[in-house]
């Protein structure tokens, strides 16, 4: 099994920044996918930033420009790069990941989530 394990969540003011670290058990060196969902309570898990295969990025509307997502092949890390900030940024942040299997399966795996707090 493959584990997500997502650190860097906080308490954070208004305009300023945070970073998101997820590693990952497995090399991410060929992943398909990896990156950073969102999700507040009653509502759906939203796409943040996730690098699709080939390493092109996909990121949410509501951050981009704001936001940056890096991958460190040799550390197995993804990090989520969060600046100015803003309270609509508050949610519990997943770790998300999606490896190749046998048979050419696609196998998904999620973090448990960290919680980030935009608030003065």
């Amino acid at each position: 099994q493959v584990q997500l394990a997502e650190s860097g969540g906080g308490l954070v003011q208004p305009g300023g920044s945070l970073r998101l670290s997820c590693a990952a058990s497995k090399s991410i060196f060929v992943i398909n996918k990896i990156g950073w969902y969102r999700q507040v309570p009653g509502k759906e898990r939203d796409l943040v930033a996730v690098f699709m295969n080939g390493g092109i990025t996909n990121y949410a509307d509501s951050v981009r420009g704001r936001f940056t997502i890096f991958r460190d092949n040799i550390k197995n890390t993804v990090d989520l790069q969060m600046r100015s900030l803003k309270p609509d940024d508050t949610a519990a942040y997943y770790c998300y990941a999606q490896y190749r299997g046998g048979s050419g399966r696609m196998l998904d795996y999620w973090g448990q989530g960290t919680q980030v707090t935009v608030s003065s």
